[in-house]
């Protein structure tokens, strides 16, 4: 998900026929001293090409193999940099970028970018050359890895059922229209209940995430909405339904609703969905407490379950639909604009906290003040860079940090089996395991049958476990759950045998050393979670595998995200991290820290000492951190957890409010870690109450580009909720891709944040343009929508073109030649194609022309002799740069010893599906024999 910078690239139009339109293409320029020759896409790589329309161009790639519907957005890169977010074909195959969106660099500019097209997903490639890549270097990695050690049992284990029975049923309600979506959503749930219990009881609300909405029994599945006639829907809302057992049986209402509507038409929401699926998940709570008013207008399965709580309300999201619950939770503090939302009541339940399953964060957007604990599955072929931990380390700071937010790092787990409905031998529909392996070089961490993969029971086993917990901690209250989910080193034996692993922020942690904050380093570098500079960024070159901890946005860099690296050749080398202002450890039990090692390490020892204000120090203890199971496939620069106790520097009169500088000391013989943070920390979960904070809401404008002048724009941005604090806007430069940040206190209704976009109007034909700004919350704010902007449309028709023969009547050893003009020149290349076709009378074969030049557009030899339009592949392609009205294309012939009759060559003008377009351009030539 989905985040390296945007990156422009010239768009290049496909040649418009006078009263007709083509197909639209983007290719790399050839050189400007020589004419246009035929040729392909430039030099794209296989499975890539240019289609669509004069105004709609697009670049497209497809697939081998399927590429199934997932949560992770599929990206397009050039030379690492991301060039913008394709929507998927229905043949499940095929990608599209619409290049309207892109921005003119110039010759070289679009030379340079496409000359290394990747495809990606969740931290990981797709396209062929990068999953070959990822299997022939993962072999010699992790080979001997192995599943951490178990840890010692919890006091308590929330994995065991209650003593409730429980009863199961649907409820179908009248289908709903959210904004931007042009289908109505469906209003449909599952609920399970504890039977015989009395009172109201707390709810828990599921919500699956991206997968596939229709599919036919025993065949394929696909991604519409509505279903096709002939397909069902696919139930992926009845996948937690073990979850929601365990829970009912201890005392829960639970309820699973259906989001395939959102899922069907997502690919077009700006946020991935996430508004709309807070508007969801809110409609459904609004339904919830109608019914805990007038229980008799409820549906069977509610009106004979015990009534529901709706002051104590859990919501639990998988992958997209962890970012919708969140939002959700957001939306329900914080009220959107009414023209985003799909909801527009009262608010008139509470959230006590979230689960978030493997879930994205496109918008780096975590609810501060809302507890939640984060599933982070070690084994995820989806969201593969767990960008789900920006849950955690997004919060620290913002706003009070009373509300724990926890980290659960799942060891073995894939993304998919944590619903049965997405699980293959348990699912209705076909399912399948989303992290693939090429059986010649299988993964040493993730393959099935590794010492260190889950089984799919074992999984939803631990899930299960987990979110019982998260209930327990979250809306009971049970501190005795808590530590299995802040980093105190306890495990839950209903999960077993999975190792699942904790960290947290928040709750009873006081004042800290936070690289973010103002502070130096000396004997290790502060360095940057998200730069492209390898001497900045925290992993740098020759990292294997990635860290959730940096995972990236849709910059090309980050201001405030920092951490400490380490890296020392012989132990005794002090880091020595030294806060601005004193840190007050006062009241604390023992101190915190988040660090982490290279994968498949172990043994790593740092001695943990701490400086006050005068001068004294105290050594507080050694902790030893190990790797995580890792491989370049996986996320397993994952920060452990590790305390030491304050008690020394109590005994030894060491000033704890004034704490200037903490030192780590390696004690290992070599090694490299990384310290993400450090707190003081004493047990127990306090009370959280919710701040009245500012939230931001960034939106886009659509305006026509004008025929003269310069128009000034402004982003619009909205303001609401109450006091003030502070955000970091980024702005896109629309040339570059690169990003200009700025701190910005914003107050309500304030136009605090103000970023003019000017438009200068004229009457050439050009591209779309578009003017990105994005918004992330610092201190003291919350965000919404967090990306916007200006988009500008081009409001002039396209050049009508035409075709002079400049040699199309000559004798064999000499080239036929065309020129393709316009009626007048254009702001982007323009260009379009042809493709040979049989002529009337006798044609000519592949021996009548340059063998090279045969070789180069089409891969063919000349042998064995046949006509032209016999060859596979054979087209030109004419590319008419921005600011030019014309480009010649050529047809080299090559002279022989043969005594031929007059022969001649055609080529027919394609439309943008690739058949020639009727009534179209044609290129007809004739060549003479020389004897």
């Amino acid at each position: 998900m989905v985040r390296a910078r945007r990156i422009w690239v010239t768009a290049a139009a496909v040649l418009a026929v006078t009263g007709g339109s083509s197909g639209l293409a983007q290719a790399q320029q050839p050189s400007e001293t020589r004419p246009l020759a035929a040729a392909t896409d430039g030099n794209l790589p296989p499975g890539w090409h240019i289609a669509g329309k004069a105004d709609a161009p697009r670049l497209e790639w497809r697939s081998d193999a399927p590429v199934p519907m997932g949560d992770a957005r599929v990206e397009f890169r050039s030379q690492g940099d991301l060039l913008g977010i394709p929507v998927p074909a229905k043949d499940g195959h095929t990608f599209r970028l619409a290049l309207g969106d892109l921005r003119s660099q110039g010759r070289s500019g679009i030379a340079a970018s496409l000359k290394s097209l990747e495809v990606w997903s969740g931290g990981h490639r797709l396209d062929k050359s990068g999953r070959a890549a990822a299997d022939n270097s993962a072999s010699g990695l992790g080979s001997a890895a192995r599943p951490p050690a178990p840890l010692p049992a919890n006091a308590v284990d929330p994995g065991k059922p209650g003593s409730y029975r429980t009863v199961t049923g649907e409820y179908n309600l009248k289908s709903v229209r959210l904004p931007g979506f042009s289908a109505p959503v469906e209003m449909r749930a599952v609920v399970v209940a504890p039977k015989g219990a009395t009172g109201k009881r707390p709810l828990a609300l599921f919500l699956h995430g991206r997968h596939s909405t229709c599919y036919v029994e025993h065949g394929d599945v696909n991604g519409d909405w509505p279903c096709p006639a002939g397909t069902k829907p696919i139930p992926s809302h009845r996948g937690y339904l073990r979850d929601q057992k365990l829970l009912a049986s201890q005392g829960y209402m639970t309820v699973s609703i259906s989001a395939n509507g959102i899922n069907g038409q997502d690919f077009a929401a700006e946020d991935g969905g996430a508004q709309a699926r807070s508007s969801l998940v809110r409609l459904h709570l609004a339904q919830w407490a109608d019914w805990a008013a007038h229980p008799a207008t409820a549906p069977a399965v509610v009106r004979d379950a015990p009534p529901a709580d709706l002051s104590r309300v859990m919501l639990i999201g998988h992958s997209r639909g962890g970012e919708g619950v969140n939002r959700a939770a957001l939306d329900s503090l914080y009220p959107p604009p009414a023209d985003q939302d799909g909801y527009h009541g009262p608010v008139r339940w509470h959230i006590k906290g979230t689960v978030l399953i493997g879930p994205t964060v496109f918008g780096q957007n975590p609810v501060p003040d809302v507890p939640s604990m984060t599933i982070l599955p070690g084994c995820d072929g989806d969201v593969s860079d767990l960008q789900g931990e920006v849950y955690v380390d997004g919060t620290r700071g913002v706003s009070r940090g009373t509300a724990l937010h926890s980290a659960v790092y799942v060891v073995g787990a894939n993304h998919n089996f944590f619903n049965t409905e997405w699980t293959p031998g348990q699912a209705q529909a076909p399912a399948d395991d989303d992290f693939w392996s090429d059986p010649q070089h299988r993964d040493p961490v993730c393959s099935k049958g590794t010492a260190v993969r889950l089984t799919a029971d074992q999984q939803h086993k631990a899930g299960s476990t987990y979110i019982a917990a998260a209930a327990r901690l979250f809306v009971a209250g049970d501190d005795r759950v808590r530590p299995l989910l802040d980093g105190s080193a306890r495990r839950a034996p209903s999960a077993d045998p999975a190792r699942v692993l904790s960290h947290a922020v928040g709750a009873k942690r006081g004042a800290g050393f936070l690289p973010d904050g103002n502070v130096t380093v000396t004997g290790g570098r502060l360095c940057s979670a998200v730069d492209p500079r390898p001497s900045v960024a925290c992993l740098g070159q020759g990292a294997k595998g990635s860290s959730p901890h940096f995972a990236t946005w849709e910059t090309d860099r980050e201001a405030g995200r920092h951490a400490v690296a380490l890296r020392w050749t012989s132990p005794g080398t002090a880091m020595r991290m030294k806060s601005a202002e004193p840190v007050s450890l006062a009241g604390a039990e023992k101190l915190a820290l988040r660090v982490f090692v290279p994968p498949n390490s172990s043994g790593t020892q740092l001695d943990v000492s701490v400086t006050d204000a005068a001068g004294h120090r105290a050594a507080l203890g050694r902790v030893r951190v190990d790797g995580l199971p890792g491989s370049e496939r996986n996320a397993a620069y994952w920060a452990r957890e590790v305390r030491v106790p304050l008690t020394a520097a109590t005994r030894a009169g060491f000033d704890l409010r004034h704490v200037k500088s903490l030192e780590l000391t390696p004690r290992s013989r070599k090694g490299q870690a990384w310290l993400m943070d450090a707190w003081g920390w004493r047990p127990g979960t306090p009370a959280v109450h919710e701040a009245a904070l500012p939230r931001v809401d960034v939106g886009r404008a659509k305006v026509d580009e004008g025929n003269s002048g310069v128009h000034t724009y402004h982003v619009p941005v909205q303001v609401s909720g109450h006091g003030s604090g502070q955000v970091r806007v980024y702005v896109i430069d629309p040339v570059t891709g690169r990003t200009k940040d700025r701190l910005v206190t914003v107050r309500p209704a304030g136009h605090d944040i103000d970023v003019p976009v000017k438009v200068k109007g004229d009457t050439r034909y050009g591209s779309d343009l578009q003017y990105d700004i994005l918004v992330k919350a610092v201190k003291g704010a919350v965000v919404g929508s967090y990306r916007g902007g200006i988009y500008v449309r081009n409001d002039d028709p396209a050049p009508k073109v035409s075709v002079t023969p400049l040699a199309d009547r000559v004798t064999e050893g000499k080239p036929l030649k065309w020129r393709v003009s316009l009626s007048e020149s254009a702001d982007v290349d323009l260009s379009t194609s042809f493709a040979v076709a049989p002529p009337t009378g006798p044609e000519l074969s592949t021996k009548d022309v340059d063998p090279a030049w045969l070789r180069d557009i089409t891969g063919a030899s000349p042998n064995p002799e046949r006509p032209l339009s016999k060859v596979d592949g054979l087209w030109l392609w004419v590319n008419v740069p921005a600011g030019r009205t014309s480009a010649d294309v050529t047809v080299p012939s090559v002279t022989d010893r043969v005594d031929e009759p007059t022969e001649s060559v055609r080529f027919r003008q394609l439309d943008d599906a690739g058949e020639p377009r009727p009534g179209g351009l044609e290129l007809n030539g004739t060549v003479l024999n020389a004897s």
